[in-house]
């Protein structure tokens, strides 16, 4: 069991830690993120806990099933243990609040901007929110990480480059970085208190 407190970083996945291909429905696909598997180590190394958070509508769409979003979730993760790197949580939201058929049809509490699966998270891992940050490409990400409480990080990957002026405007302060290792390098180097 975690102890209560521990700071984490919250991470979208496509876009952010692997190539946003739209709908990703086979494992044979996934392509990391140039500097992201050392992002990821930095991060895991200076006692963050590594929380995966994402939308996979492709579900409710009729895209892929639930499995496919496991099995590619055991690929990133076989990958970086062999780097010494753990994800202490895989969390997604296979809900679209128009698209598909019940029980996947439904306006939830986990699709992000909503915090649902920060706070699942939180509540699971022992995870402080005031001592953590959220990492995504787009303005949907910020959101969920302002949402929830954490300190929430835009990385100019994926929607980035194309969301980061509209973040920079309805999120006044926030920081945004070229990639998720700038955006881990600047995490690493605040010390042991956000």
């Amino acid at each position: 069991m975690t102890p209560s407190g521990t700071r984490a970083v919250f991470l979208d996945r496509d876009g952010t830690i692997i190539e946003d291909v739209h709908y990703l429905a086979d494992p044979d696909h996934i392509r990391w993120l140039p500097g992201a598997m050392e992002a990821l180590k930095l991060l895991a190394d200076h006692g963050f806990l590594l929380v995966v958070i994402t939308n996979q509508s492709g579900v409710a769409r009729g895209f892929f099933g639930e499995e496919l979003i496991k099995t590619v979730h055991a690929r990133l993760e076989s990958e970086l243990e062999a780097l010494g790197v753990r994800v202490a949580g895989w969390y997604y939201c296979p809900h679209h609040p128009s698209e598909g058929r019940p029980p996947y049809r439904q306006k939830c509490g986990c699709r992000k901007p909503r915090p649902g699966m920060v706070l699942r998270a939180a509540r699971e891992l022992g995870i402080d929110l005031s001592r953590s940050y959220t990492v995504g490409d787009s303005l949907r990400d910020v959101e969920c990480g302002l949402n929830a409480g954490t300190s929430p990080i835009l990385v100019e990957t994926g929607k980035g480059a194309e969301e980061k002026n509209r973040a920079r405007h309805d999120v006044p302060g926030i920081e945004v970085f070229p990639t998720l290792l700038d955006a881990a390098r600047w995490i690493c180097s605040r010390g042991v208190e956000v």
